[in-house]
């Protein structure tokens, strides 16, 4: 049943008043695929904007922070804990994938997949920004929930 909506089925918020407050925690996953030349400028920090993954990681604190702001239907609530990692995978030769796996913790009656989804999205545009002057070709992979705990719904792992 989907809850977004009144009813004359305008879109609504959520009413999550009597949800109990407990600990959630969402965990995302997103990827930038790029050409070595622009893996080479990131991890020699030779691109002119700054240190890539530094500012992406702000970037996507910054956006898990700001989720309810850019999402409609996204309550806004304390975050109490946001931690951005990367990884390096070789796809082949001549391409690198960038890997934005992010964690969003809080203790609040609705859950912050949302938040990790929002974190991981804006980090690898963030990536994109920065390194376009060097390859527009840069491309942004599946964006995807990795795993939550928390709530009502229970716990979501993803296989």
């Amino acid at each position: 049943m989907l809850t977004h909506f009144n009813e004359e089925g305008r879109a609504k918020m959520v009413d999550i008043t009597e949800k109990k407050v407990s600990t959630r925690v969402a965990k995302a996953r997103t990827s930038i695929f790029m050409g070595t030349k622009v893996y080479e400028a990131i991890k020699l920090q030779n691109i002119k904007k700054g240190d890539v993954l530094s500012v992406a990681q702000v970037a996507g604190i910054m956006a898990a922070k700001q989720t309810a702001s850019l999402i409609p239907m996204c309550h806004p609530i304390p975050i109490s804990g946001v931690n951005i990692s990367f990884e390096w995978e070789s796809s082949d030769k001549d391409n690198m994938e960038l890997i934005i796996l992010t964690e969003v913790k809080t203790v609040s009656s609705t859950g912050v997949e949302m938040e990790a989804l929002t974190a991981a999205s804006v980090a690898a545009l963030t990536v994109y920004d920065m390194c376009k002057a060097i390859d527009k070709s840069m491309t942004i992979g599946s964006t995807f929930l990795l795993e939550k705990s928390g709530g009502k719904s229970g716990d979501f792992k993803r296989k």
